[in-house]
C-alpha cells in the first residue's frame, strides 16, 4: 500500500511538471549505455542532444550483435532522430536493420497536436498522450501508452513504481527511483508482451537502468554522461 502511495506520487509529481520535462535534460549533450545479454557485452546504445535557439534534436544509434562460437547469430542496428520544439515533441524517424529485416517509422505532429505514424507495424492517428518508447525521457512514467521506435506499433502501459534502489554501474553508485513497465493488453502473445524494469536517478531524472528478461536477461547501463 504504501508503494502504491508513493508511486501515485511519483507520477502527479511527474504529471505537474509536465513543461518542464525536456529541460530536466538541458545540461546533457550525451547519453551512451553499454547493453549487455546474461551479463556479456553486446553493443551500445548512444543519444546524442544538439541544439539550436528553441529547437531540440536528438540523434540515436543503437547497434548490437548475438554471437556464438565466433559466429553471428542475430544482428541489429538502428538509427533515429527525434525532435521538440519549445519542449513540445514534434516528430520522430528511424530506420532499424533487424537481423537482415528492415523496419522502420516516421511521426510528426499535426495542427490538431495528433500523432501522425507511418510505421511498419502501425499506420494511424493518435493522441499526444503518446510517447515515443526511447526511454532517456522520464516523462514515460504518466503516458498510457508508448509508441515502438522501431516500428511504430502502440504499447499501452500500466506502470507500477518499485521503490528506491541503489544502483552501482562501475565504480559510481547512484540513488535511483525503480519503475516496472507493463502490457496493459492481457491477450498480446509473450513475445509482444512489455515487461521492463527502468531505473532513473532521483533529482535529476536521468536514465541510469534498464532490464528485461526475453531469451535472456538483458541490461541497459549508463556508460557516459556529457
Amino acid at each position: 500500500m504504501k508503494n502504491f502511495l508513493l508511486s501515485i506520487a511519483l507520477i502527479l509529481f511527474f504529471v505537474s511538471e509536465n513543461n518542464a520535462h525536456v529541460a530536466h535534460y538541458s545540461k546533457y549533450n550525451l547519453l551512451e549505455y553499454e547493453l549487455f545479454r546474461n551479463n556479456k557485452l553486446i553493443g551500445y546504445h548512444k543519444y546524442i542532444f544538439n541544439r539550436e535557439k528553441d529547437n531540440l534534436k536528438i540523434d540515436n544509434e543503437v547497434s548490437f550483435k548475438i554471437t556464438k562460437l565466433g559466429v553471428d547469430l542475430y544482428k541489429y542496428y538502428a538509427k533515429g532522430v527525434e525532435t521538440y520544439t519549445n519542449g513540445v515533441f514534434t516528430g520522430f524517424n528511424s530506420t532499424t536493420n533487424q537481423n537482415k529485416k528492415e523496419k522502420y517509422v516516421n511521426i510528426v505532429l499535426d495542427a490538431n497536436k495528433n500523432l501522425i505514424i507511418d510505421g511498419s507495424s502501425f499506420k494511424g492517428k493518435v493522441d499526444s498522450d503518446y510517447i515515443i518508447g526511447t526511454w532517456w525521457n522520464h516523462e514515460i512514467v504518466q503516458k498510457k501508452a508508448q509508441i515502438s521506435a522501431v516500428s511504430g506499433r502502440i504499447i499501452e502501459q500500466k506502470v507500477k513504481f518499485i521503490g528506491k534502489e541503489k544502483v552501482k554501474i562501475g565504480n559510481k553508485t547512484y540513488n535511483t527511483l525503480k519503475f516496472n513497465f507493463s502490457s496493459s493488453d492481457p491477450s498480446l502473445s509473450k513475445d509482444k508482451k512489455l515487461n521492463t524494469d527502468i531505473w532513473y536517478e532521483e533529482g535529476t531524472y536521468l536514465w541510469v537502468k534498464a532490464a528485461f528478461d526475453k531469451t535472456g536477461y538483458w541490461e541497459y547501463r549508463l556508460k557516459k554522461v556529457e
